[in-house]
């Protein structure tokens, strides 16, 4: 799925920022490794070169600054709490998530995969579920998280969200949805002891 949220949209322009940088690199490593491979001509001057050395060493540190300050950037606005509209707490269990709206009169509801006989057409295998979450779109959401049995992780990556549930501990993550539409999770690690 597309991203649906800023800092999903963040990560994204993130990810193809580097790549750049990533192409500009192989392409000037193969230009110099076919130019070596094609040049005959040696000379008793290139045994030896400090500004070459130095241009080696520098610019590798330059292009990690490069890398490095939108990384900082993102990884402040992902770890950033905002002033929450919302709040809604996820208790992981094995095979199904209890959700509890704690902001209104004690709503809580489980949601569990729909079965591959129930499938549908138009639903998707091992996505799909029998209770969906609703949340309001363009307001800040607080997520508070813990499990009650084993380590689980919650996740959507459309939203660029994914922290853990370990029974006995509250993680909380907040985030925010730009579109509309139905976003899907998934188990992305082995949950167990």
């Amino acid at each position: 799925q597309d991203g649906a949220s800023p800092i999903m949209e963040q990560l994204i322009f993130f990810h193809d920022h580097t790549l750049m940088i990533m192409l500009m690199i192989i392409t000037t490593v193969m230009y110099m490794m076919t130019t070596l491979l094609w040049n005959k001509h040696t000379s008793r001057f290139m045994l030896e070169g400090q500004l070459i050395e130095t241009t080696w060493t520098i610019a590798p540190a330059i292009i990690l600054v490069f890398i490095a300050m939108p990384s900082l950037r993102l990884l402040y606005l992902m770890d950033e709490i905002h002033n929450p509209t919302m709040t809604l707490k996820a208790v992981g269990h094995q095979w199904y998530w209890s959700y509890e709206y704690s902001d209104f009169t004690k709503l809580e509801f489980d949601s569990y995969m729909i079965p591959q006989e129930e499938n549908q057409a138009s639903t998707f295998r091992l996505l799909d579920t029998d209770n969906r979450i609703v949340l309001p779109m363009n307001s800040p959401i607080r997520l508070v998280v813990t499990a009650a049995d084993v380590l689980h992780s919650w996740t959507i990556p459309s939203l660029g969200v994914k922290t853990d549930a370990t029974p006995g501990r509250l993680n909380q993550v907040s985030f925010s949805i730009n579109h509309p539409g139905i976003l899907y999770g998934q188990c992305s690690e082995i949950c167990g002891a």
